[in-house]
């Protein structure tokens, strides 16, 4: 009978270190997504952040062009180029 008790209380004590280690492992998972979450958040900031500095940069580019500089020249002729034809199409649009 003492035989079956220690294989009972070694059971038992298994099982409650069992359930301590998952309460642990579900704290630890919690915290992973809590974290995932705060991660995720700060990359959207960060693209965001990202796509605003591109188009400024962009806007720099080309008012630099406009001022005299040689290296974009090209591209703000053709962005000039590409407004003009949008403003002639928006007159030829309120003309009709």
């Amino acid at each position: 009978m003492s035989v079956i008790a220690e294989i009972i209380d070694t059971l038992e004590n298994k099982i409650e270190k069992l359930f301590t280690r998952m309460s642990s492992l579900e704290k630890t998972n919690q915290d992973l997504k809590t974290e995932l979450t705060k991660t995720t958040t700060i990359i959207h900031n960060q693209s965001l952040e990202i796509e605003t500095l591109k188009k400024e940069y962009e806007a720099l580019k080309i008012a630099n062009s406009l001022l005299g500089s040689e290296e974009n020249k090209r591209d703000t002729k053709l962005k000039i180029n590409s407004l003009i034809r949008e403003i002639d199409y928006c007159i030829a649009q309120l003309s009709d």
